[in-house]
């Protein structure tokens, strides 16, 4: 790749990604190319703006980062995504990977590791920040860990909405699908994980972290 990395920042505070605008601005072999603040926009901005890397937070309103990621990936399979969300557990880091990020980095990190990290994915390297990785490496004696790994993708994006608050309803609208595709997904996470009702699934989702959704 020659010439200056195009970078589009994903994230839904605005003040956040004028910070980040600021930050890599002022490396000499980076620029942003533009912003965006949910998955909508972003998948829009990234066919638009013909980005090298997209900086991808996964807390978005409505569809998530990685569901973002992989619906970018279909159109687009050349764009580099490096995840960077203040999300660092385990079960994140290797969802996002799957869906096609290249790299995965934690908020908590030093500006320079995210410049760090930019410029590997954008030569095509994995990048996951030290912390994540930790979590990534001792996650498989954690109980529960490999009952989310058998969900599907489809399946992980709905129990995020579903432990969020979000209806059958607001879910296929936001995934585009019909509610009747919403609501056999929700009863295969059920099954997979053991929960008999939702407050079973919300007590599981909030041992695991998934039900939490940071500022």
């Amino acid at each position: 790749m020659t010439g200056r990395t195009k970078i589009l920042l994903v994230d839904d505070h605005a003040i956040v990604r004028e910070g980040y605008r600021r930050l890599l601005e002022d490396e000499p072999g980076i620029h942003v190319v533009g912003e965006a603040g949910n998955a909508a926009q972003a998948c829009e901005r990234a066919r638009t703006l013909g980005p090298d890397v997209v900086v991808m937070d996964i807390a978005l309103p409505g569809s998530s980062g990685i569901e973002a990621t992989r619906r970018m990936l279909k159109d687009q399979p050349h764009l580099r995504v490096l995840m960077f969300s203040m999300y660092d557990d385990a079960i994140y880091a290797a969802r996002a990977l799957e869906a096609g990020a290249l790299g995965f980095l934690s908020k908590a990190s030093a500006p320079e590791v995210l410049v760090q990290a930019i410029h590997a994915v954008s030569r095509g390297e994995r990048y996951v920040s030290p912390d994540v990785a930790t979590n990534m490496a001792g996650a498989a004696a954690q109980p529960g860990r490999s009952d989310l790994g058998a969900l599907t993708p489809r399946e992980f994006e709905v129990l995020r909405l579903l432990v969020q608050g979000e209806t059958v309803r607001s879910i296929s609208e936001t995934l585009a699908l019909s509610e009747k595709t919403v609501a056999n997904h929700q009863s295969a996470i059920r099954e997979k994980l053991g929960a008999r009702n939702s407050a079973q699934l919300a007590r599981l989702a909030s041992r695991l972290n998934l039900s939490v959704k940071p500022d």
